[in-house]
């Protein structure tokens, strides 16, 4: 008895048949997680923040992100400098210096006020005005202060002083009352002019505010928690 050749598939039905087959599961790309952006601290002041007579790598701004480094904090230090500027000319540019991204804005400003004489009443101010702002826009303050001078008497010494002290205590803003502590009237820290500090005094500025922008950096994760 003869059997029949067995039919051998084709191409054609080899590629049909594995067209038929069930699909497998896709996998999906894997997911790129950007990294998280370092908070940002804008520093609004005038030229000491602007850097005046000291290279960009050695004004006190980035002084104060390498200092903040040291510690283990990941952070962004904006210059938000302008030379000459007084409480109100940081209070006319605020909202442009803070941008959409600050999470806690140093208040650096005062020198120039005391410079031309103005009256601790419009300092104090244009101060409350920034500090109001930045507390309804829910960012943490700071607060940098300038000691006046005796010389330029007691009553109003003791008037401007009191400026920095009164808002710190108001708005429960951590404070550094006087951004030229230790280094003013030193020729090892400061310029020529007696007013800017050079690169060695900036680094003495940025170690003396680290612990207050710290203190507000921890106020800023409370409220981003909330």
């Amino acid at each position: 008895m003869k059997f029949a050749d067995a039919h051998t598939p084709g191409r054609r039905e080899i590629l049909a048949g594995l067209l038929a087959l069930p699909a497998g599961p896709v996998l999906a790309a894997p997911r790129v997680v950007a990294p998280p952006r370092p908070p940002v601290v804008t520093v609004l002041g005038d030229s000491i923040t602007a850097g005046l007579g000291v290279r960009p790598g050695e004004a006190m701004p980035a002084r104060l992100q390498a200092v903040l480094a040291a510690r283990g904090l990941s952070v962004q230090v904006r210059a938000a400098g302008r030379n000459g500027d007084t409480s109100a000319g940081g209070l006319a540019r605020l909202e442009g210096a803070l941008g959409g991204d600050t999470a806690v804005c140093v208040v650096a400003l005062g020198g120039n006020d005391l410079l031309q004489g103005l009256r601790p009443e419009a300092t104090r101010a244009n101060l409350r005005a920034i500090l109001t702002r930045l507390r309804e826009r829910r960012i943490p303050a700071a607060i940098a202060g300038v000691n006046a001078p005796a010389l330029l008497g007691a009553d109003y010494a003791r008037r401007f002083n009191a400026v920095f002290t009164d808002l710190a205590r108001d708005f429960a803003a951590p404070l550094l009352p006087n951004l030229l502590a230790g280094i003013g009237g030193s020729r090892r820290y400061m310029q020529s002019d007696g007013i800017h500090p050079n690169a060695e005094g900036a680094r003495v500025i940025a170690a003396n505010l680290a612990p207050v922008v710290v203190q507000a950096l921890a106020r800023s994760a409370q409220v981003a928690a909330r």
